[in-house]
């Protein structure tokens, strides 16, 4: 099905997809709710919150929310059983994550429908949450083991010193988790804390909560102890301070106002916190680009999960000798996606998650319009079909004085820029406070991978918007600046939940004198001892 009514940037409009036979009242059943919501820790009468379907606006669920209480009584119960699940062997632990990983697969179809059904997500898109949780899943099942080992260290004196570096389990973790990525974020940041010995309390989004549910629903049927992983529910200023308030380490991703409260909040209890915060991120698609896979990928990067991705791109530097070529590719991929509201393949952008969303994607492209950019592609709200959805669109000439210019929209919405030198295109991507992700599309990868390193930002992919950088979880993913503070992936993301401790051994001689020494004969014996020591070599 095609809609024919016009835009105003090229007379036509982003068609619908095909609509599929199942809808979210399909796949969220009241037996479905009434069975996840029960793990969320509330009192006997908890007040209701709603959820709705973004493709429609109908409401989806009733959520149960926590109180303060609630929360505080699920730190306690997280905290008994994390002595016990810390006392396992690692391997045990990783074990989990390896049957959660095959879980995750097994119930594929009916994960889809939730995220779908929560976020308004396309059926593609909602995969790439799957995968996701499944890589890492499939990496700390594997890697835990070599992360976590005791390692040795040098001692103050070779053989009668020695040293091992331990790693202890913080305790209990405090998650709080977007709904942006309700399946990918929220199990991604509690697997390694889990495998590092610790319980979790998460907050989901309320929006999202189903989602989160099913998934620890999992991980206990893959064999983690159900007390380990607490969850609560609530509005965000009312519930989240609380999570902080009782945990004994902070993993945090939202926006950077958040992040900031959040940072402040930690480091008055004088614990660590890891956040992802939010970002601009810029793509620069240097003069020796292969213009049509750059297209492809500009796509990708810019509307994936309709723009609502922390690390999807926002601003396009163009080498202005390519930028006429590369724009006409790019606007014509960009007209033909196809929209869709439906449990089903084949669409190319879903909907927005929640009308504050719709509102500031609206506000940024009409105060563009008016202070002179030009619309190539997109550029409207799409109610035909659904209450939420809004054209992919991209921007050309965007004054400076916009918001769309400098604020992070969070949408399907992409503002192009011509450079004319490197070192200019380096310079505009660069000034921004945010920095989490980049991304340069050159024929020579060598070449871009130069340009790459010369960007502030935490991951950076030379001819891809982000996908490779996220999905190598071997290696550390966060943001610089307003970005975030810390990282997951690889092993930051895992040593962040576990406090190091150094075990000494001392042998045969102490660290004082001895034998009948005197302070000053002691002091000239370890004078002419440190002095070898160096002459040696030695660390």
């Amino acid at each position: 099905m095609t809609d024919i009514s016009t835009s105003s940037a090229t007379g036509e409009r982003n068609p619908v997809a095909v609509a599929g036979p199942r809808t979210a009242a399909d796949a969220v059943t009241p037996e479905l709710v009434a069975r996840l919501v029960k793990a969320i820790v509330t009192g006997e009468q908890p007040t209701l919150a709603q959820s709705r379907n973004p493709f429609t606006g109908e409401v989806l669920a009733e959520i149960p929310e926590s109180t303060p209480q609630d929360v505080a009584t699920a730190f306690v119960r997280a905290r008994a059983a994390q002595r016990d699940w810390a006392r396992r062997p690692v391997r045990e632990r990783a074990a989990v994550l390896l049957r959660f990983h095959d879980l995750l697969f097994a119930a594929q179809a009916e994960l889809l429908d939730l995220v779908q059904s929560e976020t308004g997500k396309t059926r593609g898109h909602a995969f790439e949450e799957v995968t996701a949780a499944a890589v890492e899943a499939r990496h700390y099942g594997r890697a835990a083991a070599r992360y976590l080992k005791p390692r040795r260290r040098g001692g103050a004196f070779p053989v009668l010193t020695q040293v091992h570096e331990l790693r202890q389990p913080k305790g209990v973790i405090g998650q709080i988790s977007p709904w942006n990525y309700p399946l990918a974020l929220f199990v991604g940041d509690a697997l390694p804390a889990f495998v590092a010995g610790n319980a979790v309390v998460t907050k989901p989004d309320t929006q999202t909560a189903l989602t989160a549910l099913r998934a620890r629903e999992l991980m206990v049927e893959a064999g983690l102890p159900a007390e380990v992983w607490q969850i609560v529910i609530g509005d965000g200023p009312v519930v989240g301070p609380e999570v902080v308030a009782h945990a004994d380490y902070v993993s945090f991703t939202g926006s950077t106002r958040t992040g900031r409260d959040v940072a402040q909040r930690a480091a008055a209890r004088l614990i660590g916190a890891s956040m992802e915060l939010g970002g601009k991120n810029a793509m620069l698609v240097l003069a020796d680009a292969d213009l049509d896979k750059a297209a492809e990928g500009a796509v990708r990067a810019c509307f994936s999960s309709a723009g609502q991705l922390c690390i999807s791109i926002e601003r396009l530097y163009v080498a202005r000798e390519i930028a006429d070529a590369f724009l006409e590719r790019f606007a014509a991929r960009t007209r033909a996606m196809r929209l869709g509201n439906t449990l089903a393949w084949g669409a190319d952008m879903g909907s927005l998650v929640a009308q504050r969303q719709l509102d500031t994607v609206t506000r940024h492209v009409e105060e563009a319009v008016k202070n002179g950019a030009r619309v190539l592609a997109g550029g409207q709200a799409r109610p035909d079909v659904g209450p939420l959805f809004f054209e992919p669109t991209i921007l050309d000439g965007v004054d400076p004085s916009s918001a769309v210019c400098t604020e992070e929209t969070f949408g399907p919405v992409v503002s192009v820029y011509r450079f004319d030198s490197e070192d200019e295109a380096v310079a505009e991507a660069n000034g921004t406070p945010y920095g989490l992700n980049s991304s340069v599309w050159s024929k020579n990868p060598r070449h871009g991978a130069q340009v790459a390193a010369r960007l502030h930002s935490g991951t950076v992919n030379v001819n891809e918007g982000y996908a490779p950088a996220y999905a190598s979880v071997a290696a550390p993913m966060g943001g610089m600046g307003d970005s975030g503070v810390g990282r997951r992936h690889g092993s930051e993301g895992i040593l962040k939940y576990t406090e190091p401790q150094t075990v000494a051994v001392q042998k045969l001689v102490s660290m004082a004198p001895s034998f009948g020494m005197d302070d000053e004969a002691y002091a000239k014996l370890l004078t002419r001892a440190l002095g070898v020591m160096k002459a040696l070599r030695l660390k």
